[in-house]
């Protein structure tokens, strides 16, 4: 199911019962009457104006068989709460027309329609990041020699490459290994390594070493960098916004920025991957553990130690998935999350 059609039904296809969806999803107590929708919505920001958890309207429209004449949401239009047969429904007008929204929708791509999050939030994967095992990292090809004994090659410069898989593959992307990503509770056991995408390239000629051309670049491209087939799992901004299925709990293990803590749109990466359940489109709580005080009450030097609640800090959405390691992009931040922040269902 593409976000299009999810995000149609995440701001609008409700339909309320009294001031509470079923299964305890609710309204926020502040909701409009109406809404005129304006350049640089989102989808997630139009619903988290009625809905307490944005993230949740694909259970909205999946309540709401009856909506149909699907439609796009674009400037301009207006999202009106009214109720027919004593249910409230939204609505969307545009112009001299009212017409209601369906999770039928087909989507159709035109840059002037609302989108699902901002554009921004995922510009960074246009670059591919990537998390690679040590077994892909023991397999991978690494370049020699460039052409003619350069150091750093660019695009149009020949690479020469050793240990290169050419399995009728004809496309490598070339990457610079950065740090090791390590489990939290075991130092020693390493999640995976983060891969800095420099440049990519075609094979010309086969062998050992074999010959390639790069034709993209990034980054400078060195000697000792690894090559592997190019990866063709693009970012798919068309989410679909739902809770893990088991009950997962991990943690905020790094910042793909380097940022020493992250705020709304940042991406982090948590200990959690597909080995564990998790899916592109899990939406995930991250909590401020409580801090430690003395009780005010306590007496003698030594006053008693208290631990205080956790309080929530944020929400994050999965958008990439790898074997036990996730890139999630922070979509609302509460508080300011930092390395260790523990996560787990919302």
């Amino acid at each position: 199911m593409s976000i299009r059609k999810a995000l149609l039904a995440l701001a609008f296809g409700l339909c309320i019962n009294g001031g509470a969806l079923a299964d305890t999803l609710a309204l926020k107590a502040d909701h409009p009457k109406s809404y005129v929708v304006v350049k640089g919505d989102t989808l997630w920001d139009i619903s988290s104006k009625f809905l307490r958890d944005p993230w949740r309207w694909p259970e909205i429209w999946h309540n709401n068989p009856e909506i149909n004449n699907p439609h796009l949401i674009y400037p301009g239009d207006i999202v009106n709460l009214v109720y027919i047969d004593g249910k409230p429904t939204l609505q969307v007008q545009r112009g001299r027309r009212t017409v209601k929204l369906s999770p039928k929708a087909h989507a159709t791509h035109l840059t002037s329609a609302v989108a699902a999050i901002p554009a921004s939030a995922i510009s960074q994967f246009l670059q591919q990041p990537r998390i690679v095992t040590k077994e892909q990292l023991d397999q991978a090809g690494y370049i020699t020699s460039a052409e003619e004994g350069h150091i750093i090659s660019g695009v149009g410069g020949k690479i020469y490459v050793m240990n290169l898989a050419q399995d009728n593959a004809r496309n490598f992307s070339i990457y610079r290994i950065n740090k090791a990503y390590r489990n939290p509770h075991d130092d020693d056991d390493i999640l995976g390594y983060e891969a800095i995408h420099a440049s990519d390239a075609d094979l010309i000629n086969e062998g050992s070493p074999a010959t390639l051309l790069i034709t993209q670049s990034h980054r400078e491209t060195l000697p000792g960098y690894k090559v592997l087939v190019s990866d063709e799992d693009e970012v798919d901004q068309n989410f679909e916004p739902h809770a893990p299925e088991n009950n997962v709990s991990g943690q905020i293990i790094s910042f793909l920025d380097g940022m020493s803590r992250a705020g709304q749109y940042q991406t982090v990466v948590i200990d959690l991957g597909k080995e564990q359940g998790l899916e592109e489109g899990n939406v995930l709580a991250v909590s401020k553990l409580g801090a430690v005080v003395r009780d005010a009450q306590s007496s003698g030097f030594f006053k008693k130690k208290i631990t205080l609640p956790d309080e929530r800090a944020g929400l994050l959405m999965v958008v990439r998935t790898f074997d036990r390691l996730s890139y999630a992009i922070v979509m609302s931040a509460e508080k300011d999350m930092r390395v260790g922040d523990p996560i787990g269902n919302p």
